[in-house]
């Protein structure tokens, strides 16, 4: 058993600071402490005490904090721990005793790992995220920043995507170089076959316009107006005849002297009248439209004759209105041929053919009756 004894003036000794007893089971000191206030019986005696410890004014022996007195002798880069009769040098949080040095710990080596990225720093450390995350509450663990519902940098919809997000456009614009804004399509660009006709291009959009005598049909096709069913400038003595893209006025007799109409569209040179000898019996007068640049070689009209006779050849003819070969009179039957088309045609343009056909009976008596046939080319292909 050690007591540590203080000698007082009547030679007698005084425990200073408890009274130790010993367990023999667990070897275990215990101490009981004494009143450190207690004043000893001749207070005018001076006390001795160990190193560590120095007089107090209730002259016991007190413990020295040498961290506090400035009495140690720990480095700059150590901290001052003060222990009962003495000190210890230690090295503060985030670096490790090496020899008589404290050098800084790597934590980034150690667990708890940072998910992404570890940054050492003296004496401690810090996580880093990649781009699109954030650190979590724990500091360690790193969440996927949802950029649509932050701040939405996307010029028109946004999707968020695991650490980034993505940049969308509404129909008719497309994402600009810098992946964020979006910028009108030009589909009138994409295509020259998107409008039959013009295109227009809107914010978003694109419409298609027909020009003047047309409409719009299915969004992108040009139909025909047909005028003379909607409303005309005929007169009452003029019929009304549509073609693509317009319509005309044409008298409803069309007959000429010596000539009297007997039918609509059919004119007649009586026998009676001696200069209808040398003329075609009849006249008939026909409309047709087609289309510009139609391609050739194309039927386009066919002339028959309305009355049959026996014993009679029938021959066709084109009499006038081919003087640039346009068109070709083909003879289908006996009693029939067909217009063709061997020149592509480009309007707005009229042409009026006289279609012929001879007649000789058995008797050789020769008739002829003509076919006037009035073809309006439209302005367009269409």
């Amino acid at each position: 058993m050690a007591m540590n004894g203080i000698l007082l003036g009547n030679g007698a000794k005084q425990e200073e600071a408890a009274a130790e007893s010993t367990s023999g089971r667990n070897n275990v000191i215990r101490r009981t402490p004494v009143d450190p206030h207690r004043a000893p019986p001749n207070p005018t005696h001076q006390i001795q005490c160990a190193a560590g410890y120095e007089q107090s004014d209730h002259n016991v022996c007190q413990d020295i904090d040498e961290c506090a007195t400035g009495t140690h002798n720990c480095r700059a880069d150590q901290v001052c721990v003060n222990l009962r009769g003495s000190f210890s040098c230690q090295c503060p949080p985030g670096y490790q005793k090496r020899g008589d040095q404290c050098v800084d710990v790597d934590e980034c080596t150690l667990p708890p790992y940072c998910h992404h990225r570890c940054v050492n720093t003296p004496g401690s450390y810090f996580c880093q995220c990649n781009a699109g995350f954030q650190l979590a509450s724990n500091n360690h663990t790193c969440v996927d920043i949802n950029e649509c519902d932050a701040n939405n940098p996307c010029a028109q919809q946004c999707y968020n995507i695991l650490g980034s997000f993505i940049c969308q456009c509404n129909p008719g614009y497309e994402l600009s170089s810098d992946r964020i804004n979006c910028e009108d399509t030009d589909e009138c660009r994409t295509s020259s076959y998107i409008c039959q006709y013009q295109c227009v291009n809107e914010p978003g959009k694109f419409s298609c316009v027909c020009p003047e005598g047309y409409q719009v049909v299915g969004g992108r096709t040009c139909q025909d107006i047909n005028e003379c069913e909607t409303t005309n400038e005929c007169r009452e003595d003029e019929i009304c005849w549509n073609y693509h893209g317009g319509f005309r006025c044409y008298p409803r007799n069309p007959c000429q002297e010596p000539y009297v109409l007997t039918s609509e569209n059919r004119c007649v040179c009586p026998v009676s009248n001696t200069i209808c000898r040398e003329l075609p019996y009849s006249v008939v007068y026909k409309y047709m439209s087609i289309r510009s640049d139609r391609t050739v070689p194309s039927d386009i009209f066919q002339i028959q004759a309305t009355t049959i006779y026996p014993n009679t050849i029938n021959t066709f003819r084109i009499k006038s209105g081919n003087e640039n070969g346009e068109f070709y009179l083909r003879q289908t039957s006996a009693v029939s041929a067909m217009l063709v088309l061997v020149k592509s045609l480009s309007g707005p343009r009229e042409h009026i053919v006289d279609l012929e056909m001879l007649t000789v009976n058995s008797l050789n008596y020769r008739t002829s009756s003509v076919l006037r046939l009035t073809i309006i080319v439209g302005p367009y292909a269409f």
